[in-house]
């Protein structure tokens, strides 16, 4: 199984080395021959934030706040941005790199947003969902689990025995030796609560 980077690297050594080098079986010329000798030059951006306009595909539309851009749960600051707070703005991205995004007011290049906590560091944005989702996961089962638990109070306190599979894996209490009955809540319940 490749990783992306071998991938990558793979797929680069076979364009450049093999298939633009090798005669095409249409024009019996390879491909980098023919595109040397038509002359065609691309027209290449002005600059290299209009280049990452073309390829930082993934843009949002986003509203800056007084304390930056909040996207994907982060906070991306930069100086520039205090002039455009409360304007609606596009960020792009790269999803391999979350710790900066490049931000546009209309068409035009405004700034680079940095996350302060992602900063130095390369976070994809995938890694980032799989951490949120393994969250969620265990917060869902610590709620099931207090969901249990409190449902077996309940129960207890209304005076029928909890049903033992909704039982939490929580060791017994000791009896205590005074025990007295339990002092009456001061809110008052409902049936249907």
């Amino acid at each position: 199984m490749l990783t992306l980077p071998e991938l990558d690297a793979r797929l680069r050594t076979f364009l450049v080395e093999n298939y633009q080098q090798r005669a095409h079986s249409e024009t019996g010329v390879p491909p980098q021959a023919r595109w040397e000798v038509g002359g065609f030059l691309p027209r290449l951006p002005e600059s290299l934030e209009e280049l990452d306009l073309l390829l930082l595909t993934v843009a949002k539309p986003r509203r800056v706040h007084p304390d930056g851009i909040h996207f994907q749960g982060y906070r991306y600051l930069d100086l520039t941005l205090a002039a455009y707070v409360g304007e609606d703005v596009v960020v792009r991205y790269d999803p391999r790199d979350m710790a900066e995004l490049r931000v546009y007011f209309g068409d035009a290049f405004l700034c680079r947003a940095i996350n302060p906590e992602l900063a130095g560091e390369t976070v994809a944005l995938k890694d980032i969902i799989r951490a949120r989702n393994q969250r969620r996961r265990e917060l869902r089962t610590t709620l099931t689990e207090r969901a249990a638990t409190v449902e077996a109070l309940l129960q207890l306190r209304r005076g029928s025995p909890p049903d033992p599979e909704q039982l939490p894996l929580v060791p017994p209490l000791e009896p205590a030796a005074n025990f007295a009955a339990p002092a009456r809540p001061r809110l008052k319940r409902y049936y249907n609560e």
